[in-house]
């Protein structure tokens, strides 16, 4: 991957497993008035390959902007609107290279999960799912269900409930892994990640994930992390 020596590096080794807890968060402001980030990974200035949560405070806004990399979010509080729609807590969307938007937030103010610069260009469906509204289908083993959300070439996007006491397989990470912790606790056999833990997983890497009395809810991502040349 191409970086200028310019640019912002944070968690740009995509080599390296990254784990951001609540406790971690360190809020920012943006250049609008009334909107913060918590930058997760980013290679860039203020355009640039992004990951992070972004804080809107009730009736905020941001300026027009065209999305040249691509845009995905989950929204994760709130409402999420723009001159398209509104887009309550628990919708998932994929806006491609080429749209654009003016997001502008009403009362209920908005915290969204949003990656940005990091679309294939033959990736071209716009989409706005609720998950709320979305049927689960059963998971590979007993205590898992799973609503898939995305899926081009080898990058699979998903939400993952997690029953409590629930044991996965031992598997192995082809082109990585990241994981938003969204209810519960998620736990493997490097630690303990409780709602909000942010976890970024290299390629081939390894882990035996389980839950405990709590559960958890998972948005998860896989194969989007392809080793560099």
């Amino acid at each position: 991957m191409s970086r200028a020596q310019d640019n912002t590096l944070l968690n740009a080794d995509f080599s390296e497993r990254v784990v951001i807890r609540p406790e971690d968060y360190q809020w920012q402001d943006s250049p609008m008035p009334g909107v913060e980030r918590m930058m997760l990974d980013r290679i860039g200035g203020e355009v640039a390959r992004a990951t992070s949560l972004v804080r809107y405070a009730p009736n905020s806004e941001f300026s027009p902007h065209t999305h040249s990399g691509g845009e995905e979010f989950l929204v994760l509080a709130g409402e999420f609107a723009d001159e398209h729609g509104g887009y309550p807590k628990g919708t998932y969307a994929r806006n491609p290279i080429g749209t654009a938007h003016k997001p502008r937030i009403g009362e209920k103010g908005a915290t969204i999960l949003v990656k940005l610069h990091q679309f294939d260009e033959q990736d071209t469906e716009q989409k706005a799912i609720d998950t709320t509204q979305q049927p689960w289908l059963p998971g590979l083993v007993e205590g898992l269900q799973v609503m898939p959300l995305h899926d081009f070439g080898t990058e699979h996007v998903a939400l993952v409930k997690w029953a409590p006491n629930t044991q996965f397989n031992p598997h192995q990470h082809w082109s990585g892994e990241e994981i938003l912790v969204l209810e519960g606790t998620f736990y493997d056999e490097h630690g303990a990640y409780p709602a909000g833990t942010w976890l970024r997983s290299p390629h081939l890497s390894k882990h035996t994930p389980f839950t405990k009395e709590d559960g958890a809810l998972i948005f998860v991502k896989v194969g989007h992390l392809p080793p560099e040349d």
